[in-house]
């Protein structure tokens, strides 16, 4: 097959990036779907060729990926996101509106080829919901005016400007706070290393490589009660302490930036206003357990983001800060990003790994865990990007000042990405331990349209859903568990009186059932048959005994599947059925909270 000039070059590049070759194939496959198209039957047998694969695997690998495509897409790929945030912002409304406009449905083309159009699940743009995109450009709080006015000039050939991180609040933080990894978000160039270093970019880095050993580095973590941001909350410098000393194959570091939690939109902004400070955080990792490589594993529907953090990267290895003897401190450390290519299940750790060495995201089983045996079968440590972002903090201001600004065993400060139905919708630093019921009120504006409040999920859709009377909680690992939820990965989603709770479970569960990778079957059975049992409850077709059976289906998927994607789709389900059982019985009687009037549901009978 003849490839372009630069096509070959980037295929070239990536053949001899990885420590074994296969890694290369996902991004081989975006790469050349971006210039070709789609994913052709050439294209298939010119990556197998290149990587000493047959076409059979590659296939079987890229079908596991929702933004691969075998057959062309339109010019012009608009994706409308109707997950929780923007189902709460009026997303599927938006959608229903560009079926019109544009004249085709979910998965279709128009005549002339020049646009298509697609129904996707959260696209990390939760604050500026309703959220699009048109091919990687983002667009945010969206209306069906601007969405007609876009179409219009993409038709015309014009690309009006993509927006960033749209930061609603962002920077209205608690006055009695310093912020400490969002402090460079806001200064212009922020992303850059000259600006980087004049706000102290890698002054952490060299203290750890010139002042500290591995063993005080993995313990200052320890003592600054850090505990991983990107859900499950395990302490971080435990997880360091896990990796063998005397191993004597290579070890890394993986950066987790897959971010694809519903409500949860944190990592794209620590990405895109401060890529050197997750570089830093990261080496230090690496140093911390003696690994000499890393991975940024960043979710492919963030390119624009990507190239931003494969620029500063280039610059980290020009000012000596990533490469051979970094500082002068006889380290070494090389750092690749990698694209993935659209699945949810691959921000699970194991299901990460297994992407990042080019096969299907399903995940492994444990234990062996990750520290021991992960990435090529070497010690790996896997941590979120805001986890690795607070690491340099720690090694500035030392573990146990940092913990003060917590609460026990609840390290630090956190991001949390509160987006639905309050006033000032986007991005806060908070410490952890602060109150709920007084962030919504008072930091994020209170609630929209003056509406009441009904429910919370307070760490991504994965988490079971609090009633607005019990929200009057400390916001910290410990005390939310203790509630009956989970802070996760900080996705808050703030829902008000006039949304129906049948309906929101209904759209969490559509999201699970179709990110499921199918592998185990109480979750690829659980949530398909979850899906249409909701489907049909909302629809004013329910039964009685529907009501127990959603219950009891979710209730058999814990804790009974290969990784936590089971569990993330019963959680809230089961939370819904047992706060909101009222919303589920006038159903049966044809009345919906959301439509007060019954006749949309009787009608439907």
């Amino acid at each position: 097959m003849q490839l372009s000039p630069k096509l070959a070059a980037k295929f070239d590049k990536l053949q001899s990036s990885y420590p074994v070759k296969r890694s290369a194939l996902i991004p081989m496959l975006m790469y050349g779907q971006d210039e070709l198209g789609s994913v052709s039957d050439e294209l298939i047998a010119e990556i197998a060729r290149r990587l000493g694969l047959n076409n059979v695997q590659v296939e079987e690998t890229l079908a596991y990926y929702s933004m691969l495509h075998r057959q062309p897409i339109g010019k012009h790929h608009v994706q409308v996101c109707t997950n929780v945030a923007c189902m709460l912002r009026g997303g599927a409304e938006l959608l229903e509106h560009a079926k019109k406009r544009l004249e085709i449905g979910h998965k279709e083309v128009t005549k002339d080829g020049v646009f298509s159009l697609e129904e996707v699940e959260c696209i990390g743009a939760c604050t500026g919901a309703p959220a699009i995109q048109v091919n990687y450009d983002f667009y945010e709080n969206v209306t069906p005016l601007n969405l007609d006015r876009l179409i219009e000039d993409l038709d015309k050939g014009k690309r009006p400007e993509p927006q960033g991180v749209i930061s609603g609040a962002l920077h209205e933080r608690a006055k009695q706070e310093t912020p400490l990894i969002s402090k460079r978000w806001g200064i212009k160039d922020s992303h850059k290393i000259d600006v980087a270093l004049q706000h102290g970019a890698y002054q952490a880095l060299d203290k750890a490589l010139k002042q500290m050993t591995p063993e005080s580095i993995i313990d200052e973590v320890k003592q600054s009660s850090l505990r991983g941001r990107g859900g499950a909350g395990f302490p971080t410098g435990l997880k360091w302490s896990f990796v063998p000393k005397d191993s004597p194959k290579p070890k890394y570091v993986i950066c987790n930036a897959d971010e694809s939690e519903p409500g949860t939109c944190k990592d794209r902004p620590l990405m895109e206003m401060d890529p050197h400070q997750l570089i830093e955080g990261i080496t230090i990792a690496g140093r911390a357990i003696n690994a000499h490589s890393g991975f940024i594993y960043i979710r492919g529907e963030y390119r624009y983001v990507l190239d931003i953090v494969d620029a500063a990267i280039a610059e980290a290895y020009e000012r000596g800060y990533l490469g051979k003897n970094i500082l002068d401190s006889g380290f070494d450390f090389d750092l690749l990003i990698h694209t993935g290519a659209g699945a949810y299940e691959c921000g699970e750790e194991s299901a990460l790994m297994e992407s990042l060495e080019g096969k299907r995201g399903n995940p492994r089983i444990k234990p062996p865990f990750p520290a021991v045996v992960g990435l090529y079968g070497c010690p790996t440590i896997i941590n979120n990007v805001e986890t690795l972002c607070a690491v340099p903090a720690i090694i500035l201001e030392g573990g146990l000042t940092y913990a003060n600004r917590g609460t026990p065993k609840n390290g630090g400060t956190r991001l949390l990405c509160v987006s639905g139905s309050v006033n000032k919708p986007g991005i806060y630093e908070i410490p952890l331990g602060m109150n709920m019921k007084k962030f919504i009120d008072e930091m994020a504006g209170g609630m929209r349209n003056g509406k009441k409040l009904k429910a919370v999920i307070p760490g991504g859709s994965s988490c079971p859903v609090f009633r607005a009377e019990e929200i009057d909680i400390a916001m910290d690992y410990d005390t939310v568990a203790k509630a009956g939820s989970m802070l996760g990965s900080g996705g808050m989603v703030v829902i008000d009186e006039d949304t129906c709770m049948v309906d929101m479970a209904r759209r969490i569960m559509h999201f699970y059932a179709h990110e499921s990778c199918g592998w185990c079957i109480p979750c690829r059975e659980g949530t398909s048959w979850l899906k249409k049992m909701l489907d049909r409850f909302h629809a004013g077709l329910g039964r009685p005994e529907d009501i127990d059976l959603i219950g009891e289906l979710s209730m058999n998927m814990l804790g009974r599947t290969f990784c936590p994607l089971g569990d993330a789709a019963a959680m809230p389900t089961i939370s819904i059925v047992q706060k909101f059982r009222n919303e589920f019985e006038d159903h049966l009687q044809g009345r919906c909270a959301y439509n007060k009037s019954a006749e949309a549901l009787i009608g439907s009978r």
